[in-house]
């Protein structure tokens, strides 16, 4: 979450710049409205401020942009670092929690979130804070994507959204969106949902692209130089004579799908409805249509694009239908994407945009991304509520670091290799297409067989319903369609290893304790 801290240091830096250039602002305070939107002032005076450093020529770091299209914050919530520069003021999430006020944000909604739409209406009768809080809109987002049943219709906000599923004989239209504005009301944790739904990626978030970059090369170029030492790349020109590449635009995709529903994180739904949803939604965490059987569903979508030639091994298509999950197709509005994550089972990934374009931000299996936190048997992460957020608090730290994640812009007709067991976090800068599939080849075969056959493989293996013979399916599929290949792949993974613990000419000639000879000058 936003620390208090940061707004608080950026608050006080406002004010410091302020009384510096005092004189010039009060010639032209008459040109300005008394009644502006407090928060809204400090971004305004915060853009002032970085005006005026441009001028000096002072190295301060930029503040952060808003969405030109960022409307004010819905109730007027205020982050908390503002009270403790407003003398006199009280806050009053306080006085309208009562008794209640000793608990955590977090904590109020979480109690909340055991209420149901209509009780919610009811608490925000009760008093101006709990007005606030039962207006959040993540506590009506699940309400509805819990509860849904049949068509998911975004009307403008997910309380609306309610409404029109739950009352559909009431005017839904005539729901004031903003809602009322609460003064004096200061939290970090309800500002911090709106700030990260409607910042702009700073330029800084998107300068360094120090990934390997490839065109035309061979397979055989390809596996030595990437995919058998485990690094990423980037690979230009494969995908150029994909007929989606040209195709696949919104009306193309909305009339070749027609009334076909695709996965939306926990619901299912039509195209059309998805794209209406993306241009309305300002959320800090937007759906990502993320589906794993539009081949099947859509054929035609499934013949328009190809396998670059350096993925086409995939040896779990030896398992035929009963293979795990392995291509998506993937839309998504700006801002949505994907947290760190490892990719399933071991296996490795490509990812190739069609429209649009996505940030890429990767870090080595040995190297943990700051903030994440993954349980010791790897079946879950914890990690910031959204990326945005991952950005403001934690991209910095990896700036002195030595070994800085692999970092990229992948545009539209550009392929990303994601080697197994990498950290990844992916997020859309613009509205965007992509096709992602996952593979096991020779190179990752051994890797994928010791995944599966881990203790705890039922709760780490996905995308398949039986988790618990897959490595048993696996193993005999393989020795039946390439017998001897495992044998083989072993021996060699055990020759490597012994080579890379035996010490070099050099190292056995100057340690004398080996009883050789050494060199002395």
């Amino acid at each position: 979450m936003l620390s208090c801290k940061t707004l608080l240091s950026r608050r006080t830096k406002i004010i410091r710049k302020n009384k510096k250039k005092k004189s010039k602002n009060n010639k032209r305070s008459n040109s300005f409205s008394t009644k502006q939107n407090p928060i809204s002032e400090i971004y305004q005076q915060e853009e002032d401020i970085e005006e005026e450093e441009e001028e000096d020529g002072d190295d301060v770091e930029e503040g952060f942009n808003l969405k030109a299209s960022a409307p004010s914050q819905s109730h007027g919530v205020q982050p908390l670092g503002n009270l403790y520069l407003s003398p006199g003021s009280v806050n009053s999430r306080n006085t309208g929690l009562g008794n209640l006020q000793t608990l955590t944000d977090e904590l109020v909604l979480e109690v909340l979130g055991f209420l149901g739409g209509a009780h919610l209406g009811f608490l925000a009768s009760v008093s101006k804070s709990f007005y606030v809080f039962a207006n959040h809109e993540p506590l009506w987002r699940n309400l509805v994507l819990d509860n849904l049943k049949g068509r998911l219709l975004y009307n403008g906000s997910w309380r609306s959204t309610y409404i029109a599923v739950h009352y559909p004989s009431f005017d839904a239209s005539n729901i004031c969106v903003s809602g009322l504005r609460v003064r004096d009301f200061y939290s970090d944790y309800l500002f911090q949902s709106w700030l990260c739904a409607n910042l702009e990626m700073k330029p800084e978030w998107l300068q360094r692209d120090n990934i390997i970059r490839r065109r035309g090369i061979s397979v055989e170029e390809f596996i030595s130089d990437f995919e058998e030492p485990n690094k990423p790349v980037l690979l230009e020109g494969c995908m150029d004579n994909w007929v989606a590449l040209e195709n696949w635009d919104r009306d193309y995709l909305v009339q070749v799908c027609g009334d076909v529903q695709f996965s939306v994180g926990p619901v299912e739904m039509k195209l059309g409805e998805y794209f209406r949803y993306a241009d309305q939604a300002r959320e800090e965490r937007p759906l990502y249509l993320f589906d794993p059987k539009f081949g099947e569903k859509v054929a035609i979508l499934g013949s328009e694009y190809e396998v670059p030639v350096y993925f086409r091994e995939d040896l779990f298509g030896v398992l035929g239908s009963e293979r795990p999950d392995y291509r998506w197709i993937i839309i998504g509005p700006a801002g949505s994407g994907s947290s760190f994550h490892i990719d399933p089972n071991s296996t490795s990934a490509w990812n190739a945009v069609i429209k649009g374009s996505k940030k890429w931000v990767l870090f080595p299996p040995d190297v943990v991304p700051p903030g994440v936190h993954p349980s010791p048997d790897g079946a879950e992460v914890a990690c910031p509520v959204s990326i945005i957020e991952w950005f403001m608090n934690f991209y910095g730290a990896t700036k002195t670091w030595k070994r800085k994640p692999i970092e990229c812009i992948c545009k539209a007709g550009e392929v990303i290799f994601v080697p197994q067991g990498w950290w990844h976090l992916v997020i859309n800068l613009e509205e965007s297409v992509a096709i992602t599939q996952n593979y096991v080849s020779r190179r990752n075969l051994l890797n994928v067989m010791d995944f599966l056959k881990r203790p705890n493989a039922s709760t780490l293996v996905s995308g398949t319903r039986d988790r618990v013979n897959l490595y048993d399916k696996f193993k005999s599929a393989i020795e039946a369609s390439f017998p001897g290949t495992i044998d083989h792949l072993t021996q060699k993974a055990e020759e490597k290893k012994a080579q890379q613990k035996k010490p070099s000419f050099w190292d056995s000639v100057t340690d004398s304790k080996a009883g050789a000879f050494k060199f002395s000058f």
